[in-house]
């Protein structure tokens, strides 16, 4: 595996650098925004492991840059900031995990594989471009036409609606895409799920009975194709 880590405590980079190359990946240090945004474009990543208080770009104005240019990297955000909002406000920018210093080096590691793994596997095999009735999205390109035109969708949007390709004509619970397309536990009480289906149907829905978006009273919702 190859990780990005992008942090400017030389104590902590140290350690975390020691222990994932222990481990035999491949670790790249980059000590700001700036010397990060070299290596992304150089390299071949599979994750970036990301600190918000850096020098010059801080990590949630890198984070929307790659996803502005279509760059949907894993990110795991590393973070002395521990409060609710902190999280939201980086996980909205497009970060994918989040993770509070001090923490444990397991629970990195774990957290590492889990979103590169989430990354890589598909349920849908050798079928990246999906057509659901007027709806066409390439999941290679990121990218998804409604009867010909573009739909811009957020990379959380994005993500929302690939994971309900990817589960297609089953009953998915809140709890299931909270934890898939945000990455971390949220408040059982949190309708942020609701809040961007709605986002999500409102730009790939025609507001009919006929949505493909169908909410499962009591459970969650279900994309269904047939």
């Amino acid at each position: 595996m190859q990780i990005l880590l992008v942090e400017d405590d030389r104590r902590i980079s140290s350690f975390v650098v020691k222990g994932l190359e222990e481990l035999g990946h491949r670790v790249i240090l980059a000590e700001s925004a700036e010397a990060a945004r070299e290596w992304v474009h150089a390299e071949s990543l599979d994750i970036v492991v990301l600190d918000i208080m850096l020098p010059g770009i801080d990590g949630i104005q890198f984070t929307k840059m790659l996803r502005y240019r279509k760059n949907y990297i894993p990110i795991l955000i590393l973070s002395a900031l521990g409060e609710i909002e902190d999280k939201v406000d980086a996980l909205e920018s497009g970060a994918d995990d989040y993770l509070v210093k001090p923490f444990s080096f397991k629970e990195l590691v774990s957290r590492i594989k889990a979103l590169v793994r989430r990354d890589s596997y598909k349920n849908i095999v050798n079928d990246t471009c999906i057509e659901i009735r007027d709806l066409k999205v390439d999941l290679d390109r990121y990218e998804v036409y409604k009867g010909g035109a573009n739909v811009d969708l957020s990379p959380k949007e994005f993500k929302l609606l690939k994971y309900l390709i990817e589960n297609r004509n089953k009953t998915l619970s809140r709890t299931a895409i909270l934890q898939a397309v945000w990455g971390i536990d949220f408040d059982n009480n949190t309708n942020v799920v609701d809040v961007y289906v709605s986002y999500l149907r409102g730009k790939v829905d025609d507001g009919t009975d006929t949505s493909i978006i169908k909410t499962v009273k009591g459970v969650g919702y279900m994309l269904k194709t047939d």
